[in-house]
């Protein structure tokens, strides 16, 4: 397949291609295509729907060619090439207040998510690493505090490594639980600010919290925010979803391939899938590879995981 960029614009063809044709390379590697450019006319080769999602992508990048794109930015555009169709990005898009003026959701499931947090008091998101599961959560808190609908952010996490016993590490609460809290950090300060971030630590609109500590509170006016949930007992589901007061969103988040419980013991988060399912006012999403929004490897790793742990069920079953 042959493709002729026109008006032929060498600034805005360097920025398309970036330094040594890197953008090009990442679309080579994450299509699976191999492309070949002479000024601005590409030849790619690969399969047809790889050709022409590759064509349908390098026409996009170069219309916003304007300025340079960042990595991020193309790998960004390789998660919603040929996921997220014109008729996705509607009005119905949730517009999300944060820092991130660019924030939306990427994937069809992405899109659903953050729409059932804004319309139900309990969402579960479940699926694989990368898909957006707490990202997406801690700037719908955000959105939440900014439009003033809440008056606290509690930061949630089973600190399954140490037992829930953390006693040992050095430091007040909050320096014990970092550790397992550092990703919920991470995506607060990118989309609040660093110093917005701080002034609500000080102030108590931010707590953070193992989920030991939940025990006997009820919160009210609050966004919590259950991360890792797969490493939850089901007691301690229970015990955290009856903390939740009037005026209070949950999001719980959680992989269920990803459980780090002792083998005898089940996980909350499964349990509470098949408990809740049937329960009105409770929103649950399922994330799938195709939802990672990552490095486009991200989701070839994930796949080759699930047919070789496919395959060796498979083969187990035979025996």
């Amino acid at each position: 397949m042959e493709i002729t960029l026109q008006p032929e614009d060498n600034v805005r063809l360097a920025n398309l291609c970036g330094a040594l044709d890197e953008n090009i390379k990442q679309i080579e590697t994450a299509l699976e295509v191999n492309i070949n450019r002479r000024g601005s006319t590409f030849n790619i080769s690969g399969t047809i729907d790889n050709m022409r999602l590759a064509a349908q992508l390098i026409e996009n990048f170069y219309v916003r060619a304007r300025k340079p794109f960042a990595l991020e930015d193309v790998q960004l555009g390789l998660v919603e090439i040929d996921k997220l169709k014109p008729e996705d990005v509607s009005s119905a898009m949730p517009i999300l207040m944060t820092r991130r003026g660019d924030l939306h959701g990427r994937t069809p499931r992405q899109v659903e998510y953050l729409q059932q947090i804004q319309e139900h008091d309990v969402t579960f998101g479940i699926g694989p690493a990368g898909t957006g599961k707490t990202y997406l959560a801690v700037a719908s808190a955000v959105d939440a505090m900014t439009r003033d609908r809440i008056k606290k952010i509690v930061l949630v996490r089973p600190a399954v490594e140490a037992g829930e016993r953390l006693g040992f590490l050095p430091g007040d609460l909050n320096q014990k639980v970092d550790p397992y809290l550092r990703p919920l950090y991470d995506a607060l300060y990118d989309l609040a600010g660093y110093d917005a971030v701080n002034k609500m630590f000080e102030r108590g609109a931010i707590e953070v919290a193992p989920l030991a500590y939940m025990r006997g509170r009820t919160l009210n006016q609050s966004f919590i925010i259950l991360d890792e949930a797969q490493n939850t007992t089901p007691e301690q589901m229970k015990m955290f979803l009856t903390r939740i007061g009037f005026g209070t969103k949950a999001v719980i988040t959680g992989d269920v391939t990803q459980i780090d419980l002792q083998k005898h013991q089940k996980s909350g988060l499964v349990e509470a899938q098949k408990i809740l399912k049937n329960v009105k006012g409770l929103a649950f999403t399922q994330f799938l590879s195709a939802d990672v929004v990552r490095h486009p490897l991200v989701q070839k790793i994930i796949n080759a995981y699930e047919d070789y742990e496919q395959k060796t069920t498979t083969n187990e079953s035979k025996q």
